[in-house]
């Protein structure tokens, strides 16, 4: 584990170390990524939706506090979030930094995986103005028989594995990865075909089950400690859905650059469930185990050893800020965690 320092000038004078973003490793080839990763998701909505300067400025001081990890996807904006960020870093001459981005295909694409991979990541890199993706994720659903937009078990470890090894051979991909959500069973099994060297993970306060088990009637996937085995393939993870789409804000209002209440993924039935059941775990805030609740939801994810990154849905420069001190100020301690599981035992019995 490795950490970074700036110098920054204290009011006498004298110099002042300001701590960094710590660094940890992720997948199984020494790739090392800061544990706060930049998001730029249609969720938040600051690299989709947002002012350009306020996009620059973002990713100046991100690179400043010593993140190196930047995630986006052709989804997000139709290629919106992937032209701006490629702009940006351009701008700022972050030749270092590392990118991932993501295909999600289409059922009408099902016939021809290997080439419509392939398109999806060209138009990728055409956007970002790279020539390789550092992670290159496959984003669609698994489960064990597919249908409709998911994709089968089958299809993914038979004709996506091929298509992204082909890719990494080229050199237009260096780490394969995918988006665990899904049926848990198909999940782990892909875990353990033992391609992919990067995931992302749904894992939260309301829904931890992909790093401890969850109690008995818990409203929630279970997603059977997906983190472990994991950890165990020497697979990196990356922490998704930190704030449950927004809904561990405490707060029901969105900023004007956010999307509407996504859906779900992993968690309640609806938006307002998961609202509801985050309103219950805001004793953590008035007991001052934290500030806030994102930052109680933040430093959460980041206890979890197998946690290598760590993406937050952002709308502005500020949120950007607090999700960097969150992260600064390091895992929740044990009695907050105790506190936290007392709270969240009691959700066990209500319906998902």
């Amino acid at each position: 584990m490795a950490r970074r320092s700036h110098g920054r000038p204290k009011q006498d004078g004298a110099q002042e170390e300001a701590m960094s973003v710590e660094t940890r490793r992720f997948g199984p080839d020494g790739l090392s990524t800061s544990l706060l990763g930049f998001g730029c998701g249609g969720v938040g909505g600051l690299m989709v939706r947002g002012a350009v300067a306020d996009q620059e400025r973002a990713i100046a001081r991100a690179l400043e506090a010593g993140i190196n990890y930047f995630d986006t996807a052709v989804q997000y904006g139709n290629g919106a979030s992937e032209q701006n960020l490629g702009n940006a870093l351009r701008r700022l001459k972050a030749g270092n930094a590392l990118v991932g981005t993501k295909v999600r295909l289409r059922s009408d694409e099902f016939g021809n995986i290997a080439a419509a991979v392939a398109a999806s990541l060209e138009g990728s890199l055409r956007r970002l103005q790279r020539d390789q993706a550092d992670i290159f994720y496959l984003h669609n659903e698994i489960t064990l028989h597919g249908g409709g937009e998911k994709l089968s078990l089958r299809q993914v470890l038979e004709e996506v594995v091929p298509a992204f090894h082909s890719l990494q051979a080229a050199g237009k991909l260096r780490l394969p990865g995918w988006t665990a959500v899904g049926e848990t069973e198909a999940l782990h099994q892909v875990v353990d075909a033992g391609f992919f060297g990067g995931a992302q993970v749904i894992y939260n306060m309301l829904n931890p089950s992909a790093g401890t088990a969850l109690p008995t009637g818990h409203p929630a996937q279970d997603y059977r400690q997906l983190l472990k085995r994991m950890q165990e393939k020497r697979m990196g993870a990356v922490g998704i859905r930190v704030l449950a789409g927004g809904a561990l804000s405490g707060s029901a209002q969105r900023h004007p650059v956010a999307s509407p209440p996504p859906e779900p993924m992993g968690s309640g039935q609806t938006y307002e469930d998961d609202l509801g059941q985050a309103s219950r775990l805001l004793p953590l805030v008035a007991e001052g185990f934290a500030a806030s609740l994102p930052e109680a939801a933040i430093r959460f994810v980041i206890g979890h050893p197998a946690v290598g990154t760590v993406l937050v849905g952002m709308a502005s420069v500020e949120e950007f800020e607090a999700a960097l001190e969150a992260v600064l100020k390091g895992p929740l301690p044990p009695a907050a965690l105790q506190r936290l599981a007392e709270l969240t035992a009691g959700l066990s019995g209500e319906s998902r």
